[in-house]
């Protein structure tokens, strides 16, 4: 079990990662032409507007094993009203939430770049805080539905015409109803296994993007 100093932290750092992460997407999707979100008030960062009651009980079970999974509500999306196309515009606001995580890790450890005074206390807060928003960056970025980078992918998938291109649009059309399930026994057997599966997927782009981030 954690300390309650981490248990706090991690709860606090996964909820401010959500928060961010969900009102990216709902402003970049009004951004790109639907007023969904916004009509909906989840152009904000007042986190009881993008908390999921069952995900925020996770989070903070999750949180003191010491680790924090959970989710927010998803940004409901129209994608035939968002500029450049459903598929194109679809990943364009998936990357938005990631994006968002990144920047906001970044801001959290501008002070430290910028070798700016400050107590060992807050340093470590701020520098677990950034990570955090690094970590949930990346497992979004995983290219399973539902997360965002399954999103990206298709975006990617859809901009070239090729006919084995189209192929693999079709294969990602069927694996969107399969991939909750495969990403939850990824979850599952990540922690009953020897090994990390989702370490051995999430450390390598953790690492560059925690390495860009810190500077």
């Amino acid at each position: 079990m954690t300390s309650i100093r981490d248990f706090l932290l991690i709860v606090i750092g996964v909820l401010l990662a959500i928060d961010v992460h969900e009102c990216a997407h709902a402003w970049s999707a009004d951004k790109l032409g639907d007023p969904t979100g916004r009509y909906l008030g989840r152009i904000t960062l007042n986190p009881i507007k993008h908390l999921d009651p069952l995900g925020t009980v996770m989070i903070v079970v999750s949180s003191y094993a010491g680790f924090g999974i959970g989710w927010g509500k998803p940004v409901p999306v129209n994608p035939h009203r968002l500029r450049y196309g459903p598929t194109t515009g679809m990943a364009l606001v998936s990357l938005a939430g990631p994006a968002a995580n990144l920047v906001t890790a970044f801001i959290l450890v501008l002070p430290m770049r910028l070798g700016i005074s400050m107590p060992y206390t807050l340093a470590f807060i701020l520098t677990m805080l950034a990570y955090i928003n690094v970590i949930i960056a990346v497992f979004n970025l995983i290219p399973l539905p539902p997360l965002d980078g399954f999103g990206v992918l298709v975006g990617i998938v859809s901009a070239f015409k090729s006919p084995a291109m189209r192929d693999v649009g079709r294969f990602l059309s069927q694996l969107e109803t399969r991939g909750p399930i495969i990403l939850l026994a990824v979850l599952m057997l990540s922690w009953v296994l020897p090994f990390n599966i989702l370490g051995i997927i999430m450390d390598p782009p953790l690492n560059f993007f925690w390495m860009l981030v810190r500077g």
